[in-house]
């Protein structure tokens, strides 16, 4: 297939494959970006640094799913959830997603190359935790501790492309994200929980167990402290707090939901993050504003 065919003759289900109707994933990756950015920033990001961080969480959240399929194409038959995705239903060949996958990994060097070679070399971190992640899921209970991994790196990206530094705040900052990551994908994968024990598949949800519950709060309370500590650190206003107070609300909300560990409720209570993301989002932003 040629290059113009893969970018216009099989667009509608590259969409698919890209996630492009399911901008979730797009939001989860965003804004723990968007607080790395703020803060290295003292809340006035650059034009530039917008464009390049906003354009490439959206082209790496669609190679990372495009690759998440590729390396899933034999499993997600098997899962009732996914049995009809685009390279599954034969809509899309495996060759056409890895080609799909090599366009985007590219459109995301070419905006990297925008900013300075320290942050171009972290990329390449970047890189391999999107390529390694859809395999981890065979080898170990913990894929959502590497998701996590893979979706909090655009925050030292974003404080070595401002300040060209990697404090101590950020890798706190990471810490938190990486917690309330696997907070969130956990109740995703208790979703598909049965489906996976059934072919094999490892996640945390499976790993917990009986105390999958248990260990969601744990880590969103740990994520809850870790802000609060930060938010000191840096001298954060009250607004911030608040933030962080709506989102422990949210937390609570999440932990009702999923009581009866109902695959649909738990479902919602994975969605219901995007809102977490954004309350502490503008809180941060928030706390700029009026100082």
């Amino acid at each position: 297939m040629s290059a113009i065919e893969l970018k216009t003759g099989n667009w509608p289900n590259y969409k698919l494959l890209m996630r492009m109707d399911k901008p979730i994933g797009t939001y989860l990756l965003l804004w723990p970006c968007l607080w790395a950015l703020w803060l290295a920033s003292e809340g006035i990001p650059s034009l530039l640094h917008l464009f390049v961080f906003c354009s490439g969480v959206f082209v790496m959240r669609s190679a990372g799913c495009v690759i998440n399929d590729y390396a899933d194409r034999k499993i997600d038959g098997h899962v009732k959830r996914t049995q009809n995705r685009p390279i599954v239903a034969g809509k899309v060949t495996p060759t056409e997603a890895l080609q799909l996958f090599f366009a985007l990994i590219v459109m995301g060097f070419v905006l990297v190359l925008l900013l300075n070679w320290q942050t171009v070399a972290l990329s390449v971190v970047a890189l391999l935790l999107a390529f390694c992640y859809p395999f981890m899921k065979r080898y170990t209970h913990l894929p959502q501790v590497v998701l996590g991994a893979a979706f909090g790196w655009s925050m030292p990206m974003a404080y070595m492309a401002v300040t060209e530094q990697l404090p101590a705040q950020l890798w706190w900052l990471y810490i938190a994200n990486l917690c309330w990551t696997v907070a969130y994908d956990t109740l995703y994968a208790m979703v598909d929980r049965d489906d996976d024990i059934k072919i094999g598949v490892k996640s945390t949800a499976i790993m917990f167990g009986q105390y999958d519950k248990a260990a969601v709060l744990l880590l969103q309370i740990i994520t809850l402290v870790i802000l609060a500590l930060i938010g000191q650190s840096l001298a954060l206003s009250a607004i911030f707090y608040v933030s962080l107070v709506v989102s422990a609300g949210f937390f609570g909300y999440q932990q009702w939901l999923i009581r009866h560990r109902e695959k649909g409720a738990c479902f919602v209570a994975f969605l219901n993050n995007n809102y977490v993301g954004m309350i502490v989002f503008a809180g941060i932003a928030g706390h700029f504003i009026i100082n």
